[in-house]
């Protein structure tokens, strides 16, 4: 039987895991395989968040410069956000209280956002940042 605090971080994992599986299985490098992205489309600027699909699914085949070339913020962010889950799961396992982030870290997430969101729409950077386009 596991801990009523281990319950989130495991939920948390098998609902990533889940999701992670289906993107590694169906390939999103298909346009339109998994919807659009409305700012992309609407305004040919592509979002931060654009590519993060591809990224995953090379991240999964462990095709580390493809997932660079589809979204190299997502590629540096991925292993992070492993490594704070892991976090997560081990303060819960010895059943210490879960610090959050603080709102300092989340302002430094938006302005790193921000400052991507930029850089991939340059004309110097796109063929860098943003391939496909």
């Amino acid at each position: 039987m596991t801990r009523p605090a281990l319950r989130a971080p495991l939920l948390a994992g098998a609902a990533v895991g889940a999701a992670t599986l289906l993107v590694a299985v169906r390939d999103p490098h298909t346009r339109g395989s998994y919807g659009f992205c409305p700012l992309l489309e609407l305004t040919g600027l592509a979002c931060p968040l654009c590519g993060g699909l591809r990224a995953t699914h090379d991240l999964a085949h462990l095709d580390l410069a493809g997932a660079w070339s589809a979204n190299a913020l997502w590629t540096v962010t991925a292993p992070v956000v492993v490594v704070l889950w892991l976090m997560w799961l081990l303060a819960a396992a010895r059943g210490k209280p879960v610090k959050g982030l603080s709102g300092t870290a989340g302002w430094v997430t938006l302005g790193v956002a921000l400052a991507f969101f930029v850089a991939r729409n340059l004309p110097g950077l796109q063929p860098y940042l943003t391939p496909w386009l």
